[in-house]
């Protein structure tokens, strides 16, 4: 039975993190494994394990500074997401990178953590003009494998000592270390949100569309595109505007017309035009029904047309929509075991790489979750995890992997 440990400060959770260490030291390694659960609600990502203890950041939560004039926000890492985007709505703001909800995919409950959102580094669709988690991210505390407490970074951009620490730790999924509190950077929240459509377009002409769009100076802030099936009867492709309405109002036909060799578009406002982006943000169209394999793969655009053929012709009965004009796709394929995630794989071809972010216990447990690594990548990483947590022991499952 798994043992459930939920830490009421930093220094509680160091002494639990020796205390397993010093169990690894004794017993040689047996048993002494921890899983780092902030809401519980990314349960499937990675690969299952028999972990002897679980520790809970629930209770490591609140907000512990918030500069409106600087644009500056830290949490502890069991701060629910949705306390920090509230205490930033009041003052008309966000973080910039619209992390995604991951309940929708897996079926579960409870609330996403600011903390597990740097973990896995997630992002949403604004990530493609913005940036990633990881580029907001500007300061952090965590406790090592060894039970110590590091900080690193800060409250200022310009205070770059530890920077490149803070970035390594948005992605590595706690295996770096169970992290205490993070610190973002944060942008005014727009005003208002319309989204320009596109329908019956082939996969090849909405990333031309999309890619066109993206260069553009008319600051599009989202380019995705759902091919028929995908939410609708015909395939859809979707570009969201954001800012003042007057702006809006400006920039809409400006680039309607320079896109007008792809038809004429729709106009969606307001509230539908925010469902769309949710949807697509938490993947929600390819959320049923959860005993499919769900892939998150990211690609060139420029491939991702190609790749999408192959795709459909590596597994039967793949659905799939692409996001970041075309750099990300996600797919979702009835669950297989190895030859089917090899089959992926190999349309990839080396031009991107592949994430099992959903299947079966028993299809995680055998296929490699995230992208194998080529050797001296891999030989790099593992000495940075050794550096970081030398015995191993905090989420075994899972392995640095940058989103």
């Amino acid at each position: 039975m798994t043992m459930l440990r939920r830490p009421q400060s930093e220094d509680e959770l160091a002494g639990i993190v020796r205390e397993a260490a010093g169990i690894v030291h004794e017993a040689e390694g047996l048993g002494a494994s921890l899983n780092v659960q902030g809401g519980g609600t990314r349960a499937g990502l990675g690969r299952p394990g028999n972990n002897a203890v679980t520790i809970s950041t629930a209770d490591l939560s609140g907000v512990t500074l918030y500069e409106p004039a600087e644009m500056v926000i830290s949490a502890r890492a069991g701060t629910p997401l949705c306390v920090v985007e509230e205490t930033l709505a009041e003052k008309g703001q966000m973080l910039p990178f619209e992390p995604m909800d991951h309940r929708a995919i897996y079926g579960t409950s409870g609330e996403p953590t600011i903390g597990g959102v740097v973990a896995a580094n997630v992002s949403g669709p604004r990530r493609v003009v913005v940036g990633a988690c990881r580029d907001h991210l500007i300061g952090v505390r965590f406790v090592n494998g060894r039970g110590e407490i590091i900080r690193s970074g800060g409250r200022v951009m310009k205070n770059v000592t530890g920077l490149d620490l803070v970035k390594l730790q948005a992605g590595a999924h706690g295996t770096l270390g169970i992290l205490t509190e993070v610190t973002f950077k944060v942008l005014p929240r727009p005003e208002a949100t319309a989204t320009m459509l596109f329908e019956g377009l082939s996969e090849a002409d909405a990333v031309a569309a999309m890619s066109a769009a993206l260069g553009s100076p008319f600051e599009v802030t989202g380019a995705a595109h759902l091919p028929a099936g995908i939410g609708a009867e015909r395939a859809r492709t979707l570009l969201r505007f954001e800012n003042f309405p007057a702006s809006i109002d400006y920039r809409f036909p400006a680039l309607a017309e320079r896109l007008q060799r792809f038809g004429t578009p729709k106009r969606i406002d307001r509230a539908e035009s925010e469902q769309i982006w949710v949807a697509i943000r938490d993947c929600r169209l390819l959320a049923a029904p959860r005993d499919t394999a769900l892939w998150r793969i990211s690609v060139k655009p420029s491939h991702a047309p190609g790749l999408a053929q192959a795709l459909r012709e590596a597994s039967s009965g793949a659905r799939l929509f692409l996001d970041w004009g075309g750099g990300l796709l996600w797919l979702a394929t009835p669950a297989s075991g190895d030859a089917g995630a090899s089959a992926i794989r190999a349309a990839l071809g080396g031009k991107g790489h592949a994430t099992l972010v959903r299947a079966p216990d028993s299809i995680r447990a055998a296929v490699p979750v995230f992208q194998p690594e080529p050797a001296p990548v891999a030989a790099l990483s593992a000495r940075i995890k050794a550096s970081f947590d030398p015995a191993g022991l905090i989420n075994p499952g899972r392995m640095h992997a940058s989103c």
